[in-house]
């Protein structure tokens, strides 16, 4: 049986059918002012489910309070391609050494584990801190959800799902003829789905952390958890649109999320694999958050998307579901599906509703290049992606210090002024 140690910042913001009981209950109102619908019916699980949830709970507000790692178990193995080779690296690069020595220092003085730069086809900066190296895998925290877009972009491509214009409920049928019928696969995907968003959650019997710790966590997401909006209408940042992913999946391709991301997505990029956190024995994969990858596979998916899906000659996701990915919602102009996107400067801006003053990231400047998009993950792990200069740059590790903050704008245009 896998384990593994996680930071606890991940489950506030990121971050087999069992016989129940219903019983009506009200839906505690979310710190962010949304509550939930009237009527959602609550399960009862076995009191062995129970007990799983509550010493999960237990041992998660036992860190928080004390600063000790999250310890999640069951974990599953998701493999990678076999016999996976390192990507092709070259010490030639027209990046001035300058530049090249103020990121390093950037990365080494923000709690960095890993800091790889990708330019034109090869690896031309690789850098690994503390124990880490290219092959330890790292908690990759919310940058499983573009993960999770681009599972569902291969399986669009290979005929499981229709199209992002398809019903959630063509494959989550508890669903038809309620009102969450109403959300579509690209709301889920866009974090326009209507559903609760994502707020602290320090009760035990908060739904936010039912919906992500408890072992039959894909029946709550289905059957308790409220839709506050009408899909397609506001942008709210919710890890549960992310976790149904795992479900969709399942259901339209009848293979597990883990075997699908490992077969459709890693084999074909030559990346390695890692392990994924797995609700119970025999359960359902988390798709929102905590896959645990080498670096460089997450480098590998950035470099798909740089290329337009295209992976040695192969069309592994089409380009039309790249360009959704990179295109803004009226909701929310800095967010496609699973991507923050770089065109529109905002000092301070975030993960969630652009209107909440909340877990925003900072900019000092606006991004040197239009076309940049990102992955943004908690405790800042991001993969930045530059088509025009053929560039993604990757860093990945611990939260940074508070002070200096954070800057998201400086490593790709301290890059990008060095060429």
């Amino acid at each position: 049986m896998h384990k593994i140690f996680i930071g606890l910042s991940v489950f506030f913001l990121c971050a087999c059918s069992s016989v129940f009981e219903e019983t009506s209950t009200q839906i505690a109102s979310s710190p962010q002012g949304k509550s939930g619908t009237a009527g959602v019916k609550t399960q009862r699980y076995s009191e062995r489910d129970e007990d799983i949830y509550r010493e999960r709970y237990r041992r998660f507000m036992d860190g928080v309070l004390t600063g000790a790692s999250f310890v999640y178990d069951p974990l599953e193995d998701v493999n990678g391609a076999d016999n996976a080779v390192p990507l092709p690296r070259k010490d030639e690069t027209n990046i001035v050494p300058e530049a090249l020595q103020s990121v390093i220092r950037y990365a080494e003085n923000t709690n960095t584990k890993a800091f790889i730069i990708y330019q034109d086809g090869a690896v031309v900066l690789e850098r690994y801190y503390d124990d880490t190296t290219r092959e330890s895998l790292l908690n990759a925290k919310s940058l499983a959800k573009p993960l999770g877009v681009i599972a569902v972009g291969r399986a669009i491509e290979k005929g499981y799902i229709d199209s992002l214009e398809t019903p959630v409920a063509t494959y989550i049928d508890e669903w038809r003829d309620k009102p969450h019928q109403a959300i579509l696969i690209r709301h889920l995907l866009d974090m326009r789905s209507g559903l609760l968003p994502q707020a602290l959650a320090t009760e035990e019997e908060d739904i936010l952390n039912r919906a992500y710790l408890h072992p039959r966590h894909e029946d709550i997401l289905i059957h308790n958890y409220p839709l506050t909006d009408p899909p397609g209408q506001v942008y709210e940042y919710s890890n549960a649109n992310s976790e149904l992913v795992a479900i969709v999946i399942e259901r339209a391709t009848g293979k597990t999320y883990q075997d699908w991301i490992s077969q459709e997505v890693l084999s074909p990029i030559g990346a390695a694999g890692g392990t994924i956190w797995i609700n119970r024995e025999g359960g359902v994969a988390h798709a929102g958050c905590c896959i645990q990858l080498p670096a460089e596979t997450w480098l590998r998916l950035g470099i798909l998307l740089l290329n337009k899906g295209v992976w040695n000659g192969e069309s592994l996701v089409s380009p039309a579901f790249i360009k959704d990915m990179l295109t803004a919602t009226p909701q929310n102009r800095f967010t496609g599906m699973g991507v923050h996107l770089g065109s529109e400067f905002a000092e301070w801006r975030g993960v969630l509703n652009p209107e909440r003053a909340f877990d925003r990231r900072y900019h000092s400047e606006p991004y040197l290049d239009k076309d940049l998009f990102l992955f943004d993950g908690n405790s800042n792990q991001v993969v930045y992606m530059i088509p025009s200069r053929n560039i993604v740059i990757l860093r990945m590790g611990d939260t940074p210090p508070k002070q200096p903050v954070w800057d998201n704008a400086f490593l790709p245009n301290t890059i990008l002024r060095g060429l």
